[in-house]
């Protein structure tokens, strides 16, 4: 239905992976899987996510590759300390 309305692709987010496969392979047309397992055709991931910039948000599926809300906050406290220092 949605390739026969013009859809170029489908986004799959957070859909079950075993769902998401079946969909890849019932329609012609591209399925972007974010959060949906790797049988997608593509796959996005969101920078923030990727790179650990809010702690207090990581979705279920996203393992960060770094910590840079607690880089960011050392440079912020090393400023303020250089800066009222002198």
């Amino acid at each position: 239905a949605v390739e026969g309305a013009g859809a170029f692709s489908v986004v799959l987010e957070i859909v079950a992976p075993e769902t998401a496969k079946m969909i890849s392979q019932a329609i012609q047309i591209p399925t972007i899987g974010i959060g949906s397992g790797k049988d997608c055709d593509g796959q996005i991931l969101v920078t923030h996510d990727l790179i650990g910039l809010f702690p207090w948000f990581t979705p279920k599926f996203v393992a960060p590759e770094a910590n840079v809300a607690e880089q960011i906050r050392q440079a912020a406290r090393a400023f303020v300390a250089r800066t009222r220092g002198g």
